[in-house]
């Protein structure tokens, strides 16, 4: 059972956006730069992810990708795959791990601005809704905005059917009618995002990230594309089981976690 508060008082994505800040200090800005400061933002110039449901949304999107890697269109696609689904699906699964607040990252939630140079896209919210737990002290505060659930499962049910149902889907079933991919190859992409996201975000103990990032991945489908163990040093050790196709660029880039390095 769910519940939407609607009144307004304090911001419920202040510890998302802390948590994406702290990793930006780690890892330098170039780790945020796909992500409106702040997350939310009302300003124009921006597209709504929805348009990228679309045959027309989807073939301006890979076009601009063709032109900032000089790539094939299949390869293009696939980055440009890649780089959309790890910037969509870092605020929330940093949210989930980090406070147990999950922002929806419906088409209708999202804004999208890409072009033909670095950074490639960059992801903002319009008039976000933030999922979080009936125990969360927030709840008492009536605050905007809020989708209240019961409990853990729920949260995490809540993230696949915004991130996987509403967006990663159906914007998948479009690329794929425009480039020769199969839904593999771009499904290994979301769950090496999705560990690299919780790898660089989410202080904890190793073993909790490592169990965190597997239970995540678990809910949104994508845990049997990933090989995850944690490093000597500290955060995972990622290996793909599918390739992003960056090989077959001008300049050919081998991941370190891909597949052909095996």
């Amino acid at each position: 059972m769910t519940a939407l508060i609607s009144h307004a008082t304090v911001n419920p994505l202040a510890p998302v956006i802390a948590s994406l800040a702290r990793m930006g200090i780690r890892h330098g800005k170039e780790s945020l730069q796909g992500l409106s400061t702040g997350l939310v933002t009302h300003t124009p110039g921006w597209h709504s992810a929805g348009e990228l449901l679309t045959a027309e949304g989807v073939r301006e999107w890979l076009d601009a990708a063709a032109g900032r890697w000089s790539a094939q269109p299949h390869a293009a696609a696939a980055l440009a795959w890649k780089c959309y689904s790890y910037w969509l699906a870092l605020p929330a699964v940093i949210g989930f791990a980090t406070s147990r607040r999950v922002p929806l990252m419906t088409p209708d939630h999202v804004l999208v601005r890409f072009s033909d140079r670095q950074p490639f896209l960059t992801l903002a919210l319009r008039q976000p809704v933030t999922a979080v737990l009936a125990t969360d002290p927030i709840v008492a505060s009536e605050t905007a905005g809020l989708l209240i659930v019961e409990d853990e499962d729920e949260l995490l049910g809540v993230m696949r059917r915004s991130l996987v149902d509403a967006h990663l889907d159906p914007m998948l079933d479009e690329v794929r009618k425009q480039a020769r991919l199969s839904r593999r190859t771009l499904w290994g992409s979301v769950a090496s995002g999705v560990s690299y996201a919780m790898s660089r975000g989410f202080v904890a103990p190793p073993a909790e990230v490592l169990d965190t990032t597997h239970r995540v991945l678990a809910a949104l489908g994508a845990d049997d594309l990933v090989d995850l163990s944690v490093r000597a040093e500290g955060g995972l050790d990622i290996k793909r089981r599918t390739c992003c196709l960056a090989f077959t660029l001008p300049t050919p880039k081998v991941c370190t976690s891909c597949c052909i390095r095996q």
